[in-house]
């Protein structure tokens, strides 16, 4: 069972690796029917805002409350794998690292349940790397990844889903 988990962790970590290069060569305003991507506002202020963007049944919605700075342009990625098996949902910062000080945030994959996600404190831009977030700071749950009360450190770049969708073959 064990080797059946690393099997599947493995080819999940691949597939998220051919998905953020696909992403990184879609124009923001290309269109197909299996990816998308938007830009978007990140206001800061204090009030909860809500982004959402999906492809046919399957939806992404990114929720979040941030505090200091003004706006920041963010980008929103939704795919729908060839065989409809697989709903990705990336939300980042292109430039890098923001500079708003998050005080909750929330994403949602509506139709799936996810099978890996991850967030991260600073996205690769401009020579940095990925920094992601310690795993006590957020949460993923079937079809959420939300930040962890009293741990999470105010700190988001980017945050990446991946869910299987409930799609059978007949």
């Amino acid at each position: 069972m064990a080797n059946q988990n690393k099997f599947c962790a493995v080819h999940l970590a691949v597939l998220l690796v051919f998905s953020l290069i696909a992403v990184a060569f879609v124009p923001v305003d290309a269109s197909s029917d299996s990816t998308k991507t938007v830009e978007f506002n990140v206001k800061p202020g204090g009030v909860v805002h809500t982004f959402s963007e999906g492809i046919g049944e399957y939806e992404c919605s990114f929720t979040y409350a941030s505090q200091g700075g003004t706006n920041e342009q963010w980008l929103m990625s939704v795919g729908l794998s060839d065989d409809n098996s697989l709903f990705s949902c990336s939300v980042w910062r292109p430039q890098g690292k923001s500079y708003l000080f998050f005080t909750q945030f929330k994403a949602e994959l509506k139709g799936t349940k996810i099978e890996y996600a991850n967030a991260y404190s600073q996205t690769a831009a401009a020579g940095q790397s990925d920094v992601p977030l310690k795993p006590e700071e957020f949460t993923v749950g079937d079809s959420t990844v939300t930040h962890t009360e009293g741990k999470f450190s105010a700190q988001l770049s980017k945050l990446t889903a991946i869910g299987r969708t409930r799609h059978d073959e007949l």
